[in-house]
């Protein structure tokens, strides 16, 4: 088959609380100008504020149903992971039709069925938070997007539940000293958390457990904690490993050191694939002042606080909690707008040639897929599965 043959579909996330959309209508344009069909089904972006009229202006077929599209497309372009639909009984991935693909984040090693599931049908599954950190691929890297939202709206939110203004202030009532704000992990989101803390006008601290970003954290006005740090923290890939139960006591406490004098903490520590590592106990959140507040963009993952319930606000101790959820979703339209150009160029790079062949030896393809065909190609996932991980 061509590949300008290949049926691209998009359907609406039934993940609960997103209002995201993986293709916006801009992209759909590009898409049908290389001779692709594309069908959308319909409402799929209005949540994120992308009409269906702009997707039929850019040239795409609305559908009235996901399972219509799941039996017609060879490609389905997605954001959450595939899931069961609660109304009816019968999950995602069943609906797709045998030997089609899937380009999505998949959370392969967090849920086996996800795998399972593309192995029965034979499909090709391409999972967005396994493409590389490289520097061709940058244009794919749909995490350092999310990185990018969840970051900038931590800041927001710890504006807001803070009691405390951010800046320094000259009032007719004296002097306000800005509030102390401790970022921890200084990956995209942690690096665009401190950023914008810093320009609310925060005095910002961060730690990490790679030497590599110190001069990222003190380029962007930040003091970076200083600790003896492994020389082997990160995968060749840039994303931080699993630290050793050794350094995790020392890093918790230097961290337990800065508490009593910080009013804000940012939290954005996670190892791809595993829980994320506790990093605060409920005794460090008793050194924090009544009136502080704690965003831990880890939640969904078990969280890097232990009092953490994702999408809620808990209160001990004097100490906000917050465990964020889905924050991407608190700004759709610029997150489907720069995930949609990461996924669809994914899709150009999987289906780089004239025909819908795809080149296993790519580095990136074969970094970033799960399945081919039904085979289980991604030497992590394979691991995984032989651990017995992610239930049944």
């Amino acid at each position: 088959m061509k590949k300008s043959e290949l049926v691209v579909g998009v359907v609406k996330e039934l993940h609960e609380g997103c209002r995201c959309v993986a293709v916006v209508p801009q992209s759909v344009r590009g898409l049908v100008s290389r001779g692709h069909r594309v069908i959308v089904q319909n409402s799929v972006g209005v949540k994120s504020f992308y009409l269906d009229e702009f997707y039929a202006d850019a040239g795409a077929s609305l559908a009235p149903s996901a399972a219509s599209i799941y039996g017609e497309a060879d490609v389905i372009l997605k954001i959450r992971p595939p899931v069961e639909d609660k109304k009816t009984g019968r999950h995602e991935l069943d609906l797709m039709k045998p030997g089609a693909a899937i380009i999505s984040f998949l959370a392969p090693t967090l849920d086996r069925r996800i795998v399972e599931k593309l192995v029965a049908k034979r499909l090709t599954g391409f999972s967005m938070e396994l493409i590389p950190r490289l520097s061709r691929a940058q244009s794919m890297d749909a995490l350092s997007s999310l990185g990018t939202v969840m970051g900038y709206r931590a800041a927001l939110l710890a504006a807001d539940l803070s009691g405390k203004f951010f800046p320094l202030l000259m009032t007719a009532a004296g002097t306000i000293p800005p509030v102390n704000v401790l970022v921890i992990g200084a990956g995209v989101a942690g690096l665009q958390a401190i950023a914008t803390s810093k320009r609310l006008g925060a005095r910002v601290e961060a730690f990490d457990t790679r030497p590599a970003v110190k001069e990222q954290v003190e380029s962007l006005g930040a003091k970076f904690l200083e600790m003896e740090l492994p020389p082997d923290a990160e995968t060749k890939f840039g994303y931080a490993k699993e630290s050793s139960p050794e350094f995790v006591r020392k890093e918790m406490e230097l961290l337990s050191s800065r508490l009593p004098r910080t009013d804000v903490v940012i939290t954005t520590a996670l190892v791809y694939g595993r829980t994320a590592p506790t990093l605060i106990t409920e005794d460090m959140v008793k050194l924090m002042a009544p009136g502080s507040v704690i965003i831990d963009l880890a939640a969904e993952q078990g969280g890097n606080c232990v009092l953490s319930r994702p999408g809620e606000v808990v209160e001990k101790h004097g100490v906000s909690v917050y465990g964020a959820l889905d924050m991407p979703s608190q700004l759709p339209l610029h997150t489907s707008l720069m995930y949609s150009r990461n996924v669809v160029n994914a899709f150009h790079n999987l289906y780089a040639g004239e025909d819908d062949t795809i080149d296993l030896t790519d580095e990136i393809n074969a970094h970033a897929l799960v399945t081919f065909k039904g085979d289980v190609t991604s030497e992590l996932v394979r691991e995984f599965l032989a651990r017995g991980g992610g239930g049944s």
